[in-house]
């Protein structure tokens, strides 16, 4: 009874986002349409200047962590299930030419990350530790001043991030292990709900420096795996590639059903890998002190984080699954698609790198949906010692909960949330493009004059209003 009421809620509802009507999908698609055209492709116009940006972003200061503690944050919750997951899914579903609408989705979202991640960084407010929060939340009821989209939002990211997100991260970390070395999942559960108690204790801070040790090391380490097996099977591209494009327009024999598939499997795993319009990852850049001292610097930083995900590592996990030699159900597969792949190209030992990547890759997923949904306790007065006790305990309870349950209820329950975000993000961030176009139009001419690059509240005429002291510097 209780799984026919999951069915007939959760399901409808994706249905309505997701499925036969695919709301999402076209309201990505055109929320990365006209950021782009808002911004002037600033994702191709400015694709080096992302990278210099970079250059002297290792240091935060007292109340914000570092740009690249920022980065390695975003990449934390954006890299994982859905880079070796959530590709084997949309491929599974949707064939190889959802791997190019997952493409066109991560390079549209480079705009409309960027976008999100400046509103972030704008509208961030100081905790009563002194420390920056903020995130989609904040931008609502201070930039729109709209508290009840703003508490919606809240309930929303609590849901998505704070448990039903980390639940099926940690899903696929134990299925992973039970399949690699018949590791029983409550054990395996068990572990990881202790491990990540203990890191989440250490609150924002310490999941920044845990991301900034763990993101680069796993992240390097997958890409050369993938740039080996491509290498290796160097003769074979050009027809992957052709595979990839052919299924992508529906060119193959299957037609036209393919080509839907393809497009709302690409789509659907392509934004929940790279999260661009869900409203997550702004709340990790309004943690951050960038440098320059200019809300926009963030925004490159986290248009980065787009690129990485989606286009690199998503990339990776594709190249290494059609590259291999393994039968597909055309049913919906998860991590042993990906692990079956490995397992082709590099032996026995396949099962256990992909089993030890994806233990990484969602682990530190698990640790930084926490802090994302532990910004948005300021909001409710509720950054306190038993605030934070009530989430943390409700939070580590969904991760073990979460070890256990089946593939498709945790899937169910991560799409509903993620598409319930979007819609509020998405129509909160349109409404604030005059503030968005003259952040950007601020910094541009800043840059062009090579004069001080630091943003003051009173440079340009803003939506709402700001926290008092972060940005009227005199």
């Amino acid at each position: 009874m209780e799984d026919q009421l999951f069915d007939l809620i959760v399901g409808n509802l994706n249905n309505l986002l997701w499925g036969n009507g695919q709301i999402l999908i076209y309201i990505l698609v055109f929320a990365g349409f006209w950021f782009s055209f808002k911004l002037k492709f600033v994702q191709f116009a400015h694709f080096s200047h992302m990278f210099s940006v970079m250059k002297n972003s290792m240091k935060g200061d007292k109340s914000g962590i570092s740009s690249f503690q920022a980065l390695c944050t975003g990449l934390s919750a954006r890299v994982g299930t859905g880079n070796l997951a959530g590709v084997s899914v949309a491929i599974s579903l949707g064939g190889s030419g959802a791997i190019f609408w997952m493409w066109i989705i991560a390079f549209l979202g480079m705009a409309t990350g960027f976008a999100e991640s400046v509103l972030g960084q704008l509208y961030k407010v100081k905790d009563d530790h002194k420390e920056y929060r903020g995130g989609p939340a904040y931008y609502i009821q201070m930039g729109l001043g709209k508290r009840w989209l703003a508490i919606a939002f809240a309930l929303c990211l609590f849901l998505g991030y704070g448990f039903s997100f980390s639940a099926m991260q940690a899903n696929t970390i134990t299925d992973a292990l039970n399949h690699a070395l018949d590791i029983p999942q409550h054990y395996a559960g068990l572990v990881i709900t202790i491990l990540a108690g203990i890191i989440v204790m250490g609150g924002l801070r310490g999941i920044a420096r845990f991301a900034e040790l763990v993101v680069p090391f796993m992240g390097i380490s997958y890409i050369l795996v993938a740039l080996a097996i491509a290498i290796w099977n160097v003769d074979l591209i050009p027809a992957m590639l052709l595979d990839i494009l052919t299924s992508a327009f529906g060119l193959q024999e299957a037609g036209a059903g393919a080509l839907g598939a393809a497009i709302k499997n690409g789509i659907q795993r392509g934004l929940y890998s790279n999260e661009a319009g869900a409203g997550s990852v702004p709340h990790a850049s309004a943690s951050a002190t960038p440098n320059p001292n200019h809300p926009v610097a963030q925004g490159y930083v986290q248009m980065l984080g787009v690129f990485i995900d989606t286009i690199i590592l998503c990339t990776c996990t594709a190249v290494i699954i059609l590259l291999a030699d393994v039968p597909m159900s055309g049913n919906m597969e998860g991590i042993r698609l990906t692990q079956d792949a490995m397992t082709s190209h590099i032996g026995e030992g396949g099962i256990y790198f992909v089993a030890a990547a994806i233990s990484l890759f969602a682990f530190t997923s698990v640790v930084a949906n926490y802090a994302y949904a532990e910004s948005n306790l300021h909001l409710f007065k509720m950054d306190n010692k038993f605030g934070r006790g009530v989430y943390t305990f409700c939070y580590l309870a969904m991760v073990f909960w979460g070890a256990n349950a089946s593939l498709l209820q945790v899937w169910a329950m991560a799409d509903m949330a993620l598409g319930l975000m979007t819609l509020v993000n998405i129509f909160a961030i349109i409404q604030l493009t005059p503030t968005i176009k003259a952040l950007y139009h601020d910094y541009q001419t800043k840059r062009s004059a090579n004069a001080d690059m630091a943003f003051k509240d009173d440079d340009i005429s803003y939506q709402g209003e700001l926290h008092e002291g972060i940005w009227d510097i005199k």
